[in-house]
């Protein structure tokens, strides 16, 4: 397993910024905006936590000797389940990612908490899993480039709309 870790600012509250998160018209922008060829977005909200669950069909964005593998197009599916605020008003889901009929998968936590000053932090940490015999090890990082180049254009995104 390798290690996924990163974390990002917004200008904005816990709240507003999971607003965002649970809207699944933005979900489907973001879909779009990373050259999703097909794409499903699915929100069961209750007011106070969330699952979130996106299928999309995009370019492996990977290196060549990884799409050997995996093909050019990556059949991912996203998985967030959003917890009630924390007493301090910290929002974490647990976050699953799989690639659709590959040995590939993320596991983790997203965390989002308020500055004190202002703001929000959105941090991402989890650990990639490649289950080939061998060679696994060899190609999860450039997975978990992949998953934090995914990551970064939905915060950039989301940023640009809040």
């Amino acid at each position: 397993m390798t290690a996924l870790h990163t974390t990002y600012t917004y200008d904005t509250d816990v709240e507003s910024v999971f607003a965002l998160i649970r809207d699944p018209a933005f979900r489907t922008e973001s879909c779009a905006a990373q050259g999703a060829v097909e794409h499903d977005v699915a929100v069961d909200d209750d007011g106070t936590s969330a699952t979130v669950v996106i299928r999309r069909l995009q370019e492996a964005t990977v290196p060549d000797f990884v799409k050997k593998f995996t093909g050019h197009l990556a059949r991912v599916e996203q998985t967030e389940v959003w917890s009630t605020p924390d007493t301090d008003g910290t929002r974490t889901a647990r976050l699953s990612v799989d690639i659709v009929g590959q040995p590939a998968s993320m596991r983790g936590t997203v965390t989002l908490r308020d500055l004190p000053g202002g703001g929000a932090q959105f941090t991402v940490e989890g650990e990639v899993k490649v289950a080939v015999p061998f060679l696994g090890r060899r190609l999860e990082p450039p997975i978990v480039e992949a998953v934090i180049e995914s990551i970064d254009k939905d915060v950039e995104l989301a940023q640009l709309r809040l």
